[in-house]
């Protein structure tokens, strides 16, 4: 059965129904509405606007947004206004990054450049100091610093390695970095700075996750570590790093605290996540995960309580997958991208709702997926060392990201830690 047909099915079974005002997770995904002229399929409440697309003027800007928008994030602004920015996939040195501002009503301000030169950014993340990071994938990919302002120029940091760089999350309370390897036999990686808050130096360390789940950090050069194929996103919250892998199609979580790895899904767990690529936590600790998908590409709601939630379909977008989500500081607004738009060269959103609603817990009990630790084929890399760059105590927040931080978080992902099993894969 397809994720379509169980889902049409599960509408149907009392089990799974909420009673009260709380939506079940079958309920919200049979709700899903017709396709908008967008050819965005949202749930009842839910509306969506254009924000910028590939090769047109921003409104009320004369800034092109540029093709193949990938990771992005938010930041806050002194005005009680944010700004998003977005990474722009194009080879050849023809990628960098763009931004957009926001009025505190919500109105674009302006749009401009923050990185330019490099290519195929694909994903990234924040870092507590407020600045973007910028992700190369490609061979010899480097990341690069950029400021969300426009105000400085984006600083390469070589010293986070030289490989096909997917996306970063930053661990403020560890005073680390973590990073995905998007090639065949890509590896996790952990850069510890010299100095937090400066990105110039530092350890940068690979992954060995054993056949319990426990976790121990080689140097970069030894064969040991566990390769994870094909690294996606990645993201930060409460402790636990939680990033994916495509080919395998899984989402996992590290456990900062115990240093452990499990499954947080594998394929045949319903509903079906089809290509887990982008994620980003919301500020109460939900994890959302943007499918690459052929068709129906989707947007996958992990609520705390485990559950999992279709929330965003695109109709009519075949060869498209989605990417850079990211919140407003309400928490209503979520900013994410069509990379290929429905024929195009990409599409942004801003999709607006209650997005708390959709996170409300079951009253009635449901089977929690199996959990469990993973394991991974050996692959080595030449040595590559690290780094980070400024204070971050008086900072404005970082209010949401794709592969960042959720410095606006309460409470987190505990239900990970009561379901941590000793399973083996």
């Amino acid at each position: 059965m397809n994720r379509r047909g169980f889902l049409q099915l599960a509408a149907s079974t009392p089990l799974l129904l909420a009673s009260g005002p709380a939506p079940s997770t079958a309920a919200v995904a049979d709700e899903l509405r017709s396709p908008d002229p967008l050819g965005l399929m949202l749930p009842p409440g839910f509306r969506a606007r254009e924000i910028a697309r590939a090769s047109v003027a921003v409104a009320g800007t004369d800034y092109v947004w540029p093709a193949y928008p990938d990771g992005g994030a938010t930041f806050a602004t002194p005005d009680s206004g944010w700004i998003y920015v977005a990474n722009s996939e194009v080879a050849d040195r023809g990628g960098g990054v763009s931004a957009v501002r926001f009025g505190a009503d919500g109105s674009i301000v302006d749009a401009y450049a923050i990185g330019s030169g490099t290519s195929r950014n694909c994903a990234g993340g924040v870092t507590p100091w407020r600045t973007w990071l910028t992700c190369e994938e490609v061979e010899d990919g480097e990341v690069y610093e950029c400021d969300p302002e426009g105000e400085r120029p984006a600083e390469v940091r070589s010293a986070l390695g030289r490989f096909s760089h997917e996306a970063v999350a930053c661990d403020p309370a560890g005073r680390a970095l973590y990073l995905t390897e998007d090639a065949e036999f890509g590896r996790l990686y952990r850069f510890t700075p010299v100095v937090w808050g400066d990105l110039g130096d530092g350890r940068l360390e690979v992954a060995r996750t054993d056949e319990l789940g426990v976790v121990s950090w080689l140097p970069v050069e030894s064969p040991d570590a566990t390769a994870y194929a094909g690294g996606e996103g990645i993201a930060y919250h409460d402790g636990q790093v939680v990033f994916t892998t495509k080919p395998d199609q899984r989402v996992r979580s590290y456990d900062t605290h115990t240093e452990t790895m499990t499954v947080l899904y594998e394929p045949g767990s319903l509903p079906e996540i089809s290509g887990p690529d982008n994620v980003a936590f919301s500020s109460t600790g939900d994890l959302y995960v943007c499918e690459d998908a052929s068709t129906d590409q989707e947007l996958v709601l992990i609520t705390g309580a485990g559950r999992r939630v279709p929330v965003l379909r695109l109709a009519g977008h075949e060869g498209s997958e989605l990417a850079g989500p990211a919140f407003d500081p309400s928490g209503t607004r979520l900013y994410i991208s069509s990379q290929r738009g429905a024929g195009g060269g990409g599409v942004t959103y801003e999709i607006s709702g209650p997005f708390a609603r959709l996170a409300a817990p079951l009253t009635t009990t449901t089977t929690s997926a199996r959990v469990s630790p993973t394991t991974g084929n050996a692959a080595g890399r030449p040595d590559d060392t690290g780094g980070a760059h400024a204070d971050d105590d008086s900072i404005l927040p970082v209010v949401g990201a794709a592969g960042g931080v959720a410095l606006l978080a309460l409470g987190g992902l505990a239900w990970l830690r009561t379901r941590r099993g000793t399973e083996a894969s």
